[in-house]
């Protein structure tokens, strides 16, 4: 949920919208092999892409690279942590049915299994509902899977 709330952010002060139009997410697991899904991101309806031409932004590349540039040197996260707890308590006490990015546990979904990872999932009265599926390109896919993998290799660690 943070990582995720401050690319929006990003995204709507780039494009000169307010981030509550963003749509996007960032999902795997919460640090180094988190990943952007770019190809799933829209601004209330329209393609990211197709967004951006409209705005009169061409280099698609460079500013995604330099928004999840500066999301990674996010420094000291203390009252975000605190905020994204809230949101998930008041989606919860509400029964909201929000769409968040929160840790489930992958059953086939991209070829991942076994393994909790943060997805767009509906957060409701009951807590997790069910995982929303979005759209990821296979560099995004194998992304990922490597994202899991490392998941898997740190908790086989722990465990030996």
């Amino acid at each position: 949920v943070l990582v995720t709330e401050r690319l929006k952010e990003r995204l709507g002060e780039h494009l000169e919208v307010d981030s509550r139009s963003v749509h996007a997410f960032i999902v795997g697991e919460h640090g180094d092999s988190e990943i952007a899904a770019w190809s799933s991101a829209n601004v209330s309806g329209i393609p990211l892409h197709d967004f951006c031409e409209m705005r009169g932004h061409h280099d698609h590349e460079g500013a995604t690279s330099e928004i999840a540039e500066i999301i990674q040197r996010k420094g000291a996260t203390y009252y975000g942590i605190a905020m994204s707890v809230k949101r998930i308590c008041e989606a919860i006490i509400r029964d909201e049915h929000s769409i968040l990015p929160i840790s489930t546990m992958m059953d086939g979904e991209y070829g991942i299994k076994d393994v909790v990872l943060s997805m767009p999932s509906i957060v409701g009265a009951e807590g997790f509902i069910s995982k929303v599926p979005i759209s990821l390109s296979e560099d995004e896919i194998k992304a990922l899977n490597k994202s899991a993998e490392t998941l898997k290799s740190v908790l086989e660690e722990a465990l030996e």
